[in-house]
């Protein structure tokens, strides 16, 4: 996905929200509230799984509209505040590759600080 795709997502975005006068609510902390529902939406799903059972159709129906919420409420909140998701993906991953160089964290799931 590049910055036009992204730029045309938001503006469909936008448009809906204006459509039903809905932006007046949409206030950062709002959206970041509803990210974290739909975050715990998805989470729902997985709950109780253990690593072996398989995910059903009607599951992975379910995953992909809490990722397409989640996805949403993310470009929202960047619109707001005027964040470059990609940039701050790309400087994100730079800052890990520092905090988590491989030849200490290959294998290991420990954080860092």
């Amino acid at each position: 996905m590049d910055q036009k795709e992204i730029q045309i997502l938001v503006k469909k975005i936008k448009t809906f929200a204006q459509e039903r006068e809905w932006d007046i609510y949409h206030t950062p902390k709002n959206i970041t509230m509803a990210l974290s529902r739909e975050a715990s939406e998805l989470l729902e799903i997985f709950q109780w799984k253990t690593p072996d059972e398989k995910i059903t159709s009607d599951e992975l129906e379910k995953i992909e509209e809490e990722v397409g919420d989640i996805f949403t409420y993310l470009l929202m909140i960047a619109d707001k505040l005027d964040i470059d998701v990609l940039r701050a993906t790309q400087e994100k991953i730079e800052k890990n590759k520092i905090k988590y160089p491989v030849k200490l964290a290959k294998g290991s799931f420990k954080k860092r600080k």
